[in-house]
């Protein structure tokens, strides 16, 4: 088949063979329980986008689950999922240039005609076939889209997003509003969470449980030291998570006429101010660019985490975790 991406990540971050796969991943659906205190009971009608993890199954698989499960597939006909560039250096959001992805479990359609629609704004290039297949934040959600709507003939809208600045999160945001506000649309935001330890270049502590005035700090491991054993790493890291998660939430705790639009401009300056390692920032950041745009209209967005997870109970500067955190967004 002509122009066709393979599932280069298949046999390694996830299970190549379709029933082993297909198993696996109604395990998981099946294992999402309800919460009623968050009147979470998927799936959800009017469910619209989702926020879930990209690392290898083992790790995220069951987190991503959270997300997946909120789906109610009525009237969708195609799929939008935004993924951040982790191989190549990129100013600007690209599309896919194939006609098809392949899963194990099956093959997806692009959907060439929005795609085409994308590239005419002048603001879309084209990934070259080897960042396609290099890139893993887009393939790792395709087995879980192809199980949700295996039932639905939908078409998928791949978009890789670049470092892009503020202003470009807003820019295609804008760009992609129409398309989230349409009903026959769904959008999947990929994104891990903290990638914390020397590893990630990444080692930042808060001393004290938040809320606190006690400013964070990058531990060493020379030095003045402190005391792990009353405050672990992984709590500091689920603070530090916790921080932006509450940011993200909407409607927000505070009053506000554009809480979407606050919401963006705080996650830009906690980033700014932690550095907390969120691979998928820029598309998340294009995710509330997109809910700020659509509020002008008085359109309120819900958004939702609905579970929180960690590789590791990282309890040594010499250890690590990555954090998955899974969310939905609705419209009120």
């Amino acid at each position: 088949m002509n122009n066709t991406r393979p599932a280069e990540h298949a046999g390694s971050w996830y299970e190549s063979d379709a029933q082993v796969l297909g198993g696996q991943l109604s395990g998981w659906l099946a294992a999402v329980k309800p919460i009623p205190e968050q009147d979470f009971a998927p799936p959800l009608t009017g469910s619209r986008a989702i926020i879930a993890p990209h690392a290898g199954y083992i790790w995220s698989g069951r987190a991503a689950a959270w997300a997946y499960s909120s789906i109610d597939t009525t009237g969708i006909k195609r799929v939008f999922i935004l993924g951040p560039a982790h191989h190549v250096h990129l100013n600007r959001c690209d599309v896919s240039g194939c006609d098809y992805y392949v899963t194990p479990l099956g093959n997806l359609p692009l959907d060439k005609d929005t795609i085409g629609q994308l590239l005419e704004t002048g603001k879309f290039g084209i990934m070259s076939i080897d960042t396609d297949k290099d890139e893993h934040s887009i393939e790792m959600h395709l087995p879980y889209v192809y199980q949700i709507f295996k039932d639905s003939n939908i078409t998928v809208v791949p978009i890789l997003v670049g470092s892009i600045n503020n202003a470009q999160e807003k820019t295609y945001g804008s760009i992609l509003a129409p398309y989230l506000a349409d009903p026959e649309n769904f959008f999947v935001i990929s994104s891990d969470f903290c990638h914390w330890g020397r590893s990630y270049g990444y080692t930042f502590y808060y001393p004290e449980p938040l809320p606190s005035d006690v400013p964070g700090v990058f531990l060493k491991s020379y030095g003045p030291q402190q005391n792990l054993s009353q405050r672990p790493i992984h709590t500091s890291i689920r603070d530090l998570d916790h921080e932006a998660l509450d940011i993200l939430t909407l409607p927000s705790k505070s009053k506000s006429d554009a809480p979407a639009a606050d919401s963006h401009d705080k996650f830009v300056e906690y980033l700014d101010r932690t550095g907390n390692t969120i691979c998928g920032r820029k598309p998340i950041g294009v995710l509330l660019g997109m809910l700020s745009e659509l509020e002008k209209s008085g359109k309120s967005a819900k958004l939702q985490f609905v579970r929180y997870e960690q590789s590791s109970k990282c309890t040594s500067v010499s250890g690590s975790s990555v954090s998955y955190a899974s969310a939905y967004i609705s419209f009120l």
